[in-house]
């Protein structure tokens, strides 16, 4: 899978919230490594286990969770023949404890949750190794139950420290003149009683410290040396005894080595499975259906990181067409359906509930590749065109049957003919490959090529055109508008730069229309229109990206010219046929053929200009252009106004009535 568009698709923010739910360090582990897997067994008990931990959350029931506090480096450790101490074995005493809670709470949830509870069969709560280590340990400290020699020892301490206790008291009262400070304290181990300086010699001793000033000495009188001697011996006695105990607990622990980090192991993934169901329920999402094929269902889906505010998406693709084209204004929702589309496929395909209704489907994909977002990097020195290309390319490396491919704002970034042209060839080898494609545009060629496409189809983002406000809700069926001169009035741009923007709009021709000198509108006529009307010009997917880019080839130069080229201007031309003008630079319609001389009239978006042949090339044959030899030219090159008015005559005179030409006046 592909890193890059996980962060496109806001995968990593999904699995940042999955990591925060974690409370072991094994669990954090397991969901750091979480990628989408395209093996149908192995995500369908990923979504079970999630689908249990969610219910078992549901009931409202405090799972027994082990943080695993210092587990890692005493299992590290473990089998090594290492002497651990009180604290160490504390820690693993109080993760036994937990092993065994995890185990009753698990067996208690076996009607709730069978796939889960079942995997607590395999933890061992190593009840021998549990019931010394509660014997012997208590607070981080050996228990005096730790063997009958402690206890025996330490009865010995406390006697000989009762001992130097009384004498010491005995002191502070005997010296009591030339003492510093009347109580007693340790130094370096050694019972104390502080004393001036200069009064020294009235208290016989050993002195072991003295203050900062050094107007006290900390001195051991002479009748306590004996005592402490011996509870120095005593002690030393405790800590050979406390080294054999800690060593037998050693190693019974190291005895249940493998029983142990099965535990860890187990326990990590408990905590794992249970992070799922807790990110899973934090959407509100719901166990889907998996499709043995590539197909996507979203029903009432939403994003899972923008909240239950967001208007839900219902959407498929792969059942009934295998490419959408999303089309609407800006802000009203495309990239976040793109991105909804994507993310929610990786989060099945990695174990994790969608938060979309029940009757979703998804089919598991080998790839899933996304450009969204303008991927401009200057550390790569990429533009935005050139990053859309180099994700285009992943595409078409990898495309196949189970790919699903996101793609934003189609043929943006470079020359909108040349964008449109390679947009649609692209589309054409997704659609031949059977990838799963997802895209927003907002040219309407592409919105053409959708409309007339088997295997394709276009969609909408809603738009309020009264309130001029993004409903976010994605209608299917029909292309949608940009409205951006409406959007821009409500912005406050001047009427007058709007109007000259209107104008400048119905006259442009587009890419595709001029071809047949039709407007936008004629050019974007549904297919029902079409056959409620009179029958327009068709375009294959090949003409369109031929019209669109042959005008670049030629302008290099005409020796560059390829041999099928070089064929076609050995053609004569006739009525109907598409021609690249070289002195224009543009394709304009014969309108008649060349005379004697070699003279060519075409008709260029309505005008007819004269033109020698040499000067013309053969872009496109009349055959490839319109539907049917007796195919009427008149759609062509007369008025639809004129073409009315030609019908109404042939049926009957009508006084006044005329068709009004401009004969061959050449521009």
């Amino acid at each position: 899978m592909n890193e890059a568009t996980w962060k496109r698709l806001e995968y990593d923010k999904i699995k940042e919230k999955l990591i925060g739910y974690t409370v072991s360090p094994g669990g954090k582990m397991l969901a750091e490594k979480l990628e989408p897997s395209n093996q149908r067994n192995r995500v369908m008990a990923w979504l079970t286990e999630t689908q249990e931990a969610a219910d078992l959350l549901a009931t409202g029931a405090s799972v027994p969770l082990s943080s695993m506090e210092g587990i890692d480096p005493f299992l590290a450790l473990l089998g090594k023949g290492r002497v651990y101490n009180e604290t160490e074995l504390e820690q693993l005493l109080i993760w036994l404890v937990s092993i065994a809670q995890m185990k009753r709470y698990m067996d208690s949830k076996r009607q709730t949750a069978p796939t889960i509870a079942s995997y607590a069969d395999s933890m061992r709560d190593c009840p021998e190794l549990r019931s010394e280590l509660e014997r012997c340990i208590r607070f981080g400290r050996l228990t005096d139950q730790a063997s009958p020699g402690l206890a025996s020892v330490r009865r010995q301490i406390i006697v000989v420290e009762d001992k130097i206790e009384r004498k010491l008291q005995g002191a502070l009262s005997k010296y009591k003149s030339a003492l510093q400070e009347s109580f007693i304290s340790k130094r370096s181990g050694r019972s104390v009683i502080a004393i001036k300086r200069e009064l020294r010699k009235q208290v016989p001793g050993t002195v072991w410290d003295e203050s900062a000033s050094g107007q006290t000495l900390y001195v051991e009188p002479i009748d306590v040396a004996d005592l402490q001697s011996e509870l120095q011996s005593w002690a030393a006695e405790e800590e050979r005894e406390r080294t054999v105990i800690l060593s037998g607990l050693s190693d019974l622990a190291d005895a249940h080595v493998q029983q142990l980090k099965g535990n860890r192991e187990a326990m990590a993934t408990f905590d794992f499975i249970m992070a799922r169901g807790k990110l899973s329920r934090s959407y509100d999402g719901r166990k889907t259906t998996l499709s043995d094929h590539p197909v996507i269902r979203l029903v009432e889906a939403r994003h899972p990181l923008l909240g239950s505010n967001v208007e839900p998406l219902t959407v498929e693709l792969g059942l009934r067409w295998k490419q959408l084209i999303i089309t609407g204004p800006n802000t009203g929702g495309k990239t976040v359906a793109l991105k909804t589309i994507g993310l929610l496929a990786a989060m099945v395909q990695s174990g994790l509930l969608a938060p979309a209704g029940e009757d979703s489907r998804f089919g598991l994909f080998k790839g899933i590749i996304a450009d969204v977002g303008d991927g401009q990097s200057v550390e790569q020195s990429l533009s935005t065109f050139s990053s859309h290309l180099a994700v285009l390319k992943q595409m078409l490396d990898s495309a196949g049957e189970r790919s699903l491919l996101l793609l934003d704002e189609m043929a943006a970034g470079t020359d909108p003919s040349e964008g449109i042209a390679l947009s649609i060839a692209v589309l054409e080898e997704l659609l031949q490959r059977k990838s799963l494609v997802a895209a927003t545009t907002h040219f309407n060629e592409i919105k053409t090529f959708a409309s007339r496409t088997a295997g394709c189809m276009n969609a909408k983002m809603a738009f309020d055109a009264e309130t001029l406000r993004p409903l976010y809700r994605l209608e299917l069926g029909e292309a949608g508008d940009s409205h951006a001169f409406a959007i821009a009035r409500r912005c406050g741009l001047p009427e007058h730069v709007l109007q000259r923007a209107e104008q400048l709009t119905v006259s442009r021709p587009s890419a595709v229309g001029i071809l047949a000198g039709n407007s936008t509108d004629e050019i974007l006529s549904s297919p029902k229109q079409m056959q409620e009307q009179e029958l327009k010009p068709y375009f294959s997917l090949e003409e369109v990206a031929a019209e669109s880019s042959i005008g670049a080839a030629e302008t290099k130069a005409e020796a560059e010219a390829t041999e099928e080229a070089v064929a076609l201007k050995k053609k004569e031309l006739e009525v109907g046929d598409a021609v690249w003008i070289y002195p224009l630079k543009r394709i304009g319609i014969v309108y008649r053929a060349a005379d004697a001389r070699g003279e060519v009239i075409v008709q260029v978006q309505g005008e007819k200009m004269k033109f020698n042949r040499k000067r013309l090339k053969l872009s496109i044959s009349k055959e490839k252009l319109y539907p049917g030899e007796d195919y009427d030219m008149d759609i062509v090159f007369e008025t639809k106004e004129n073409r009315k008015i030609r019908k109404q005559l042939r049926r009957k005179h009508v006084e006044g009535l005329k068709i009004e030409t401009k004969g061959e006046d050449l521009v």
